[in-house]
This record gives structure tokens, sequence and C-alpha cells, in this order.
């Protein structure tokens, strides 16, 4: 071991009476020197903890910091930390704590402070003693300031006690010193790697490289841009990217070490201890550019000095306050920058030539300073071993971590003796413990951890879950129950300390029993309430972590909490009281909410995945949306009426078509109602009852002749009343006797927007890239067929009809309010999307010279082109790198927008007649679209199981199954044309396939005929064909030769 700096007290261990300074490195003489396993610094003594875990010490003993009464300079043993096994020796100015495997600390020397932790104040302790208050922990490190101590246990919780003039405790506001080990809060749930004590400020450090300080501040040594005290702890945001793995501190500045080896040190700089070349203090963490060509391993803070180890090399760097000789360069002067400590140093893997005298060469293991001296422990010569590296330290004591050893490791304890199980527990309790269990250690993607990325390897939690879920884990398993309902779920803050605390909302989720309707109560919906309480910020990181996961997950998180809306559906009357029913329900739908409006924006599942099928039986749909409908209209209604508070309609997302429709019916009934009844909304529940005023003007009734049919709609609809539309509709053609029973409703659908729709009126433009509908710039018919067109579109919902309108979603986005995107544009017209996508990407600077483009827009005009500006000016403004976004808004605007104002405010205004009001806030854009067009969530299977036969057909009819055999083996599209053959579109209704049912009838005619499609009856005449090849090739014939009602 070689030691150098002052030792007028004897605290290098020296017997040279004379010597109060050594400049340079000395060996160490003393017997033990060869077995020191670590060196403890204060300010005039020094304790050495040997590989044996046996204690000595040297020095000054003023205070009894010596723990010994040995009068000699040379190291006296400290008898009373016999057999303690003691692992880790930390110095204040004049006090010790050492710490065991057992995890308990001992304490002596000066404790006018509070700094011992021993509940009273003593000026003086000399022999070590337990602290007895940490009894309940295991402590993994401790440290020392001046006159407080930091100490770390297992389960992530930091203590501090001693002296706290200057904040250094980081309890907040209103603390004074503390006698006793105190618990800081405000770093609670955060993995921590490591804690470190400066003169009169602290660090902690987190393993994903989080920097937090706290305490005295007067030269900027807390890294945080100013000098302003701390009294909780803060995070020091420039070394969040850096990947800090250590830190140390000297009495007024920092260092800290990044994992690629760089160096960093702020603070105070007037002995030059920064090594940035100059004698100025640094508020901000400053790199050390003298050392940028070298990676550093090993880093020590003396009072006013640091040392760094370049392994490379294998040479010590010193720089700062040389007075006392700790510089070790042979001079007792400050040094500014990085300075070679005097010594022959080599690197471990290089082998020293024969000529050089081994005595005055060394091979460095390990570094420690401390006030102002330093200690090298040196590997021998003939055995060199690389240095440690403080960058990748195996054993370093970390926040425990809960993985496959830790577990093998708790299921032997929980066998052999059940007095562990309190530790156990206190682990498995601790969101720490958790937060740095699961981390994506891949390329260090955990250090990139930040509001958008969590950091964490999903497919390891998932995997660590399932071994606990094994049966001969069970035992492990009931203490996790225990942990997570007992202390974990109840004891997560509203405002975690950083997004490193918040992995927890990630992982719980994947514990499996959270599936398990048995622990919803105690687990899952606890852990949803958590997860709302989270103020903003936090609130928004989740979002944005949700935002990255992979679907899966998301999928499994929605599926946990549907799981649990219907579990407490279904168990209303007997589960709970109703307050409890109330928050409980409330908080599974309040999430579900939540991430319905994460995936709204990255479209992690289909909005189908949100539906809850279950809530049609399990939910008076029409008193649900009756209470919300007075909830909106403001008017409060007894809470007798209904047991609990809730609303289902207040969640739209979770209702599937089936329950929509319901409230639509619902909707209707009560416009019709509060309509005859005026605004007696109060009453509005024994107003259900509507048959007086059905039976005597039960439906909305429109007599039509086929030759006149948009004149006389447009007439017949405009006599009747916006209440009047939202009844059933039945249609008379003149001079027909047949019975509207649904088919007549849809001929009429189907004719009316056949005509509309026709060419030669120019109302449409159809899109050939998409096949796709949208209005015209200009057409040549009145408003009012718009108006016609749109109120055909409500009545179709209404009357649960599928329009063939091949409209694009936007169109749905507009009545919703929802605003119109580029990627609205690229369905509509995709190849006019993709140019714009293209220019939004182009990388290099030249945009006006590629692209040639000004705000303007050229547009087809009765056979001319026309230049139409997109913004008042436009065709003056060139398109440039600058303000290409602003012109794609503009362009998508003009298209969905500016041109066709007039056309489409028509529109509206007739569907919103029929469809307007509250109702409409229930639906999604692709639902809305799917009340009109249909959807394509189609079931074949379905299809066939639901199918109505005539005349000779039946199931097993050998022509019926020929029928199925061929249909199932067309491949998708000509499964689709067959629908729209035979119901006019290619679409099914939101209901899904069984509400087509669809009609199969023998005929007599022979197999030289086609299939025929009764269209308005989804009605199809099969002659009974002798080979499953003639009727496929009847059948496609039939199908190929259909064109259709609409224009696309």
């Amino acid at each position: 071991m070689l030691c150098w700096g002052h030792s007028a007290f004897g605290q290098l261990g020296f017997n040279h009476g004379s010597l109060t300074i050594a400049p340079e490195p000395q060996i160490a003489t003393f017997p033990l020197s060869n077995v020191i396993k670590q060196v403890a610094c204060g300010e005039h003594h020094s304790v050495f903890l040997l590989e044996d875990g046996d204690v000595y010490s040297c020095g000054c003993n003023s205070a009894g910091q010596l723990g010994h009464d040995h009068e000699d300079v040379t190291l006296g043993y400290v008898n009373v930390l016999a057999n303690k096994e003691i692992i880790h020796v930390a110095c204040g100015q004049a006090h010790n704590v050492a710490l065991n495997s057992q995890g308990q600390l001992f304490s002596w020397g000066a404790g006018s402070e509070g700094q011992l932790g021993h509940s009273t104040i003593e000026d003086s302790v000399p022999v070590p003693r337990l602290i007895k208050k940490l009894n309940q922990q295991r402590v993994l490190q401790v440290s020392c300031g001046n006159q407080h101590c930091l100490a770390l246990s297992d389960d992530g919780q930091l203590f501090t006690w001693g002296q706290n003039n200057h904040g250094q405790l980081g309890l907040g506001h209103g603390f004074t010193q503390q006698s006793s080990p105190q618990r800081v809060k405000s770093l609670e749930g955060i993995p921590l790697a490591q804690v470190t004590a400066g003169g009169y400020h602290s660090f902690a450090l987190s393993l994903s490289g989080a920097v937090f300080g706290w305490g005295k501040n007067a030269s900027g040594q807390l890294g945080l841009n100013d000098e302003q005290v701390r009294v909780s702890p803060c995070h020091v945001k420039p070394l969040r990217s850096q990947k800090v793995v250590y830190i140390s501190c000297g009495e007024e500045h920092t260092a800290v070490l990044t994992k690629t080896g760089g160096l960093f040190t702020f603070g105070a700089g007037d002995h030059g201890q920064l090594g940035h070349d100059s004698l100025h203090n640094e508020i901000n963490p400053r790199r050390v550019l003298e050392l940028m060509g070298s990676e550093v391993s090993q880093i020590a803070c003396g009072r006013q000095h640091t040392i760094a180890f370049v392994p490379s090399s294998g040479i010590l760097y010193a720089f700062g306050c040389g007075e006392h000789g700790q510089l070790g360069t042979g001079y007792t002067r400050n040094v500014i920058c990085p300075t070679p400590v005097k010594w022959r140093w080599f690197p471990h893997n290089v082998q020293i030539p024969p000529s050089v005298e081994l005595s005055s060469c060394s091979i460095i293991k390990h570094v420690f300073s401390g006030w102002n001296k330093t200690f090298v422990i040196c590997s021998k010569s003939d055995r060199p071993e690389p240095a440690d590296d403080f960058r990748f330290c195996k054993n370093r004591n970390y926040t425990s971590l809960i993985n496959d050893e830790t577990i093998d490791l708790w299921r032997q304890k929980v066998i052999d003796n059940s007095n562990s199980m309190n530790g156990i527990v206190q682990t498995l309790s601790s969101s720490a413990c958790w937060n740095g269990s699961f981390l994506d250690n891949k390329n260090d993607e955990h250090f990139k951890t930040s509001p958008k990325i969590p950091g964490l390897d999903m497919s390891s939690i998932k995997v660590l879950f399932e071994k606990l879920m094994n049966a001969h884990h069970s035992r492990l398993l009931e203490q996790i129950l225990k942990g997570f309902e007992s202390f974990l779920i109840p004891q997560l803050p509203s405002s975690p300390p950083d997004v490193e605390a918040m992995r927890i909302y990630i992982i719980l989720p994947e514990f499996p029993l959270l599936q398990d309707s048995k622990y919803y109560i105690t687990l899952t919906l606890p852990l949803a309430m958590a997860i709302l309480r989270l103020d903003t910020n936090p609130s928004k990181v989740l979002d944005n972590w949700w935002s990255q996961v992979c679907p899966e997950y998301f999928f499994r998180l929605i599926d946990l909490y549907k799981g649990a809306v219907v579990y407490l559906l279904n168990g209303r009357k007997t589960l709970l009281i109703p307050v409890l029913f109330t928050s409980y329900i409330t908080a599974a739908l309040r999430l579900l909410e939540k991430m319905h409006k994460v995936n709204v924006k990255v479209q992690h599942v289909d909005h189908d995945k949100f539906y809850i099928p279950e809530i049609s039986s399990l939910v008076d749909i029409q008193e649900d949306y009756l209470m919300w409908f007075l909830n909106q209209a403001g008017l409060k209604v007894r809470p007798s009426i209904m047991q609990d508070s809730v609303t289902i309609c207040s969640y739209p997302f979770v209702f599937d078509a089936q329950a929509k429709t319901k409230m639509l019916q619902t909707d209707a009934e009560l416009q019709m109602q509060v309509a005859i009844n005026g605004a007696n909304l109060q009453n509005v529940f024994m107003l259900l009852s509507l048959e007086p005023m059905l039976a005597k003007n039960p439906y909305l009734v429109l007599h039509v002749r086929r030759t006149s049919l948009v004149a006389d709609a447009l007439r017949e609809l405009s006599i009747h009343s916006d209440i009047d539309l939202k009844k059933p509709l039945k249609v008379i053609f003149d001079g027909e006797e047949a019975v509207d029973d649904g088919g007549v409703t849809k001929e009429f659908f189907l004719l009316l927007l056949k005509e509309l729709l026709n060419p030669i009126y120019g109302m449409f433009t159809v899109y050939p890239d998409s096949n796709l509908l949208w209005f015209s710039d200009i057409c040549f018919v009145e408003h009012n067929w718009f108006h016609l067109i749109g109120i055909m579109c409500g009545l179709a919902i209404y009357n649960f009809t599928v329009v063939d309108l091949h409209f694009p979603l936007v169109l749905y986005k507009k009545l919703l309010n929802v605003p119109a995107t580029l990627e609205d544009l690229k369905e509509l017209s995709p190849t006019e999307g993709r140019s714009l996508q293209e220019l939004l990407d182009y990388p290099a600077e030249d945009v006006e010279e590629t692209f040639c483009l000004n705000f303007a827009i050229l547009r087809e005009s009765y056979g001319l082109m026309e230049m139409k500006p997109l913004v008042p000016g436009g065709d003056k403004i060139t398109v440039n790198r600058d303000n290409r976004k602003e012109f794609v808004d503009s362009y998508v605007n003009y298209v969905f927008n500016q041109s066709i104002q007039e056309w489409y405010e028509a529109f509206s205004t007739g569907f919103l007649k029929v469809c307007g009001g509250k109702i409409l806030e229930l639906f999604q854009p692709s639902e809305l679209r799917a009340m009109v067009v249909g959807s394509s969530n189609y079931n074949w299977q379905e299809l066939e199981e639901s199918a109505v036969y005539k005349g000779e057909y039946t199931t097993a009819h050998p022509t019926v199954r020929m029928f199925w055999e061929t249909f199932h083996e067309f491949p998708l599209e000509k499964k689709k044309r067959f629908l729209l053959f035979l119901t006019g579109s290619d679409r099914i209704p939101i209901y899904g396939m069984s509400s087509l049912h669809i009609i199969i009838q023998s005929i007599s005619s022979g197999e030289d005929h086609l299939p025929v499609a009764h269209t308005c009856y989804n009605l199809l005449d099969l002659p009974k064909y002798s080979s499953k090849e003639i009727l496929r090739k009847k059948l496609t014939q039939a199908i190929d030769h259909y064109e259709g009602f609409s224009l696309v």
C-alpha cells in the first residue's frame, strides 16, 4: 500500500514522529498493510478495514474517533468490532461508521451534532456502538459528511442523520439536526445505486444514472446552475444523459464518473480541485477536458483535491490543493490541471521490465482519498490483478433486485426458516426494488430512461412473474400478495420523485394474479385508483410510456379492467355497498378512459377492443342514458332513483353497436317525448311509456313516385318536423300495394341514392385511386339536394339500413368536430397524400428549387384549369423548408373545408336534423361511419348460420351444401362482391352478419339460369344445380355482372 499527504497526527500510520507531510507516495511499512481491503479518512485520523473484517485506526483521538486507547501513532485494533464481520467503514470529520455483513451499523467518535445516530447527543463516544434505530433494516451502504451520515437499506430506503444546518439531510424544511436516522421520503421508489456525502452536501445516484443533490451549495457543488441551498433532493438534469455510475464528494466540490470513463466536476474551484485549468467555481457539471482522451475508471475526492485513475496507462492523476502534500506530486503547491502522481505506475497487463526495481513501481488496485490524504492499494507485482473499476463493480451494494437468483434464495429461506420473512416482505413491498429489477441492459438502454422511455426490459418482467406462478413458489407468492395488498399499492404516491420511480405502474399489471377476480378488490382496482391519483405530469409520463409499450401489453391492460367492470356489474347487488361500488367502477372506467385517450393517438388496438359486450345485459341502458342526458342538461336526479351515481354513458367507448343502438332509440324516444311534453324533464322516468303518442302517429310515412323520386322525397320530408324524422320509416310507392316490412324502405334508399349520385349532377367526385367519393368543388344542383343526402344518411342510422355511400372517414370526423389531417387526404387521394408527405420528409435545404410550389392549388372549373389560393395572396408565397408544414395544413384545409363549405354545411344540417344532439358525442368517427354504411368485420360462418331457407331448401339440401362450400372457397374480394350483389352493399350492418338474415329459396328454372338477387329483401333465388362446378360458374357470372346502385 502507498500513502501520502498530511500526517501530523500519525494518520498515515507512519512511525516517523517528525514527518508531518508526505508530498509523494510512501510505501506503508506497518505489518498489516498487505491485507488491507479499504481505508476511510477523517480530518486527523484514518480507519483501515482488513480483508478478514478486522478494523484498525490511527491518528488523532481527541473525540474518541479511534475506537481504542492505543497511544502510539501506529495502527491500533478496534477490538469492540472483533467478530462483527465488518465489510465497510466510513469517516466523517471526527466520527466513524462501520457496516457489518448483516447490514447493521456501528458508530463512534464525535457526536455533538447527532452524527452517531444513537438518538442521544453525546460529545464523544469512544467505543463503537450499534445504531439500534436501523435494526429493522438491512443497510447496504453508508457514507459520512463532516458531521452527517447517509445510509441506504436493501429495500431502497435512504436514511440520514446528524447536522442539518445546510439541509444536508434532505428532509425538507423545518428540520434541525437529527440524532437518530430519518427516512428521506422524497426519493422513495427510485432504485438507488449509490449514496455519498460531501462536507455539508449529499448525493444519491439511481441505477439508471439520475443524480440527485441536496445541502450546502455556496460554491455550486450541487451542479444545479445556482448557489442556493437545497433542503430536499434535486435532480441534476444535465447529468441525466451522461450515464453516471459513480459520485465522489469533497468538502465543497463534487466529481462524477460516467460509464464511458468521462469525468465531470463542479463546485468550489479555488484550489484547482475541478481540474479545469482555472480557479473558478463551476455551478454546472463540466467535463475535465485534460482527461478526455483517456477512460477514467476510479475517482476519489479529498477535502479540496481530486484523484483520477486511468487504467490503460496505469497512471494516477491528481489536481487541487497540494498544501499538505495530498497530491503526491512531490510538491506542496496547488495544481489546476490533472497531473501524474510522482511514482512509477504500470498497467496490470504490461510486463514490468526486469531492469525496473519492483519496489519503486506499482500496479494500482484501488484508490482511497479523504480530507488531506490519499491511500492506494496495489497489486502484487508478481501476481498483478486488474484494478477495481468503479464503472463495473459486480458486487456493488445496490438496492436489492428481484430476479431469478433472489427468488431461488428466498424460496430456500422460506423453506428453512420463517424468521427471514420480514426482510423478504420488506423487499417485495418496495417499489424501489421492483423499479430497479427489470432494466433494459441491451446497449445500456435503461440509461435513456425519460418521460418518453421507461427503460424496462418488458419480456423479463413477464418471465419472472411466470416463474413465480410455479407451484413450488406458492409460499413466496403469498408474501408478494401480502406485500402488494398491504404496503406497496396503498403507499404509491401521487407525485413520484422521478420517472424511475414510475416503472412500477408498468410492472404491476404484468402480475398474473391481477387477472384473477379474487383479487380485483384488493389489487386490481386499488392499482387503478393509484394511477388515477397521479398528478398531471406523472400522469402524462405514464401516458407516454403506454404509447411506447407493445400492443399486446396494452390490450392485456384493457382486458384486465374490462374484466373488472363486468365483475363489478355482475356483483353490484351482492358484492359491495353502493358507495364502494361507485368508487371501484368509476376507477375501472376512468382508467379505461385514460387508456382510450392514449389509444386514440397511437392506435395500439382497434377502438372496438374497448367494447364491453356484456354491458347490454348487465345495465339498463335506457335508464343509464336518461341519467346521463339529465346530468348533461344540468338537472340533478334524486339518488333514490338509482342505487349508485355512475352513468356508464359517460364512458361511451365501452359500448358496442348493440348498446349504442339502444341509446339511439332511447334518445329518439326521449326527444319525441320532450317535444310533446315540453320541458318537464324531471318526470322523464314516468314518461318512458310512449304508446299513446306512437299509437296516434307511430311511423314517418313517405308517399313517393318512382318517376319523381328526388322531388317527392324533398317535398315529403319538408312537411315533417325534426322529431318525426326519428320515427321508423315507412315508404309507399305511388300505385303499389306492397306492405313495407323493410324491403320497400331499403329499395327506396337504393333508388334515391342512385339518383342523387348520378354523375350528370356533379354533386360528388370519385377519386379513382381510392374509389371514394367527396363533395365536388362545383356542381349544378340546389343546396337542398345535399341536405336530402344528409337526411338520408341520418335516416339510414335510425332505420338500421346500410347505404352504399363510399365517403372517407373524414366526413364522419367533420360531423363529430374532429379536425381533418394529412392521413385523411392519404385515404381519399393516396397520390396527393404521398406527395405532401414527401414534401414534409424532404431532408435537404433546397425545398423551393426541388418542389417549385406556392400556396395555391390548380383545380378544374368548367373544363379550364384555375389557380385557387390556399391563403390570401397564396399564389405569391413560395413554399420553403420553414413554411412547408403550414402549406400542407392549408392544402388539407382547402380540400376538406374551404372548397366545399357550402355543400358540406347543407349535408351536415340535414344529417344533424335527424341525428344531432348530445347522442352524437358518444360515437367515434369510425362507429358513425359503420352506423351509416356498415362495417367490415366479416364473419362468414355467422352469415351461413343465420341464413333462412325457403321452398325445397334446408340446411342439409345438396344444392345448399354445394353453395356454402363454393362460397367459403371464394377469396375475400369475391365474397364482398357477393354481399354487394345480394344486399346492395359490400359492408355489413353494425350489429354483425347475423342481422342480414339472408334468404335462399329454391326455384323451378333450370340450371342454365343464373342465380337472381332481390336486393331489397336480401333474397337469393338459387336454381338446383347438378354439380359444384356449374354452381360456381353461374354464381360467379351473376356476381361479376352486377353493377350495383351507387356511383362507385
